[in-house]
């Protein structure tokens, strides 16, 4: 059955001499992964830009609940990216926010709340007038909500993290930045100390892999400190 759905490119891997195994999230089914034969030939006309990590692509895809590997009939972008591809540090935080997809969600999974979240906030990220400082944490904790494991408030983050925290010097200011962000996600006027920035990023990261299973160390953030934290 033919389907048409957007997708976020989530990551791809290589497959044969010149195809590609792809796993797209997509608002209608779901994600799940396609194979893609020809693609990295000479011939296939840079059609290997379709299938980078983050790229929102309008579908129309064969959709077999049977199989565990597709096929898309059709791709096309549906939002190119004006800065993302060409800004060191906002590459840089796509590469985190395709890491905390990938740990976030698995095969199959659906949640059309949260796609549409995601796709808002790589537009959002593709602004010339996002905060990049402060963009991994809020995109943290907002997804947490569609994810449905978001604290009530900065509070109640902290009491689940109770035996994790090694430093509390930061603890006060960390949560009336929590507090804020709750409560206005992404407002560019926003000023976070860089110390306080480094700690709460830090504790979200514990607190997602209390709530994830996927536990393997997180590849990008080493880069995201060195960049904006």
């Amino acid at each position: 059955m033919l389907k048409k759905t957007r997708g976020i490119v989530i990551s791809y891997i290589r497959y044969k001499e010149t195809s590609i195994i792809v796993k797209i999230f997509t608002r209608e089914i779901g994600l799940k992964s396609y194979i893609v034969n020809g693609v990295r030939s000479a011939k296939s006309k840079n059609k290997m830009a379709l299938y980078q990590p983050l790229t929102l692509l309008d579908l129309v895809l064969y959709d077999k609940e049977s199989s565990s590997l597709n096929r898309i009939s059709e791709a096309k972008l549906s939002f190119p990216y004006r800065t993302i591809p060409f800004d060191f540090m906002k590459s840089g935080i796509a590469m985190f926010v395709a890491e905390a997809i990938n740990k976030s969600i698995y095969e199959n999974y659906h949640n059309e709340m949260l796609f549409d979240f995601l796709e808002s906030a790589l537009v959002h990220l593709d602004e010339e007038s996002v905060k990049l400082s402060n963009f991994p944490i809020c995109f943290l904790l907002e997804m947490s909500k569609y994810l449905g494991f978001a604290p009530e408030d900065g509070k109640a983050f902290f009491e689940e993290l109770t035996h994790e925290i090694k430093s509390p010097q930061t603890l006060l200011a960390e949560m009336d930045a929590l507090g804020l962000m709750l409560q206005d996600p992404f407002d560019v006027q926003l000023q976070i100390p860089s110390t306080v920035r480094k700690a709460l990023l830090d504790h979200l990261l514990v607190f997602y892999s209390l709530h994830l299973e996927d536990h393997s160390p997180w590849n990008s953030v080493k880069v995201l400190r060195q960049m904006i934290l």
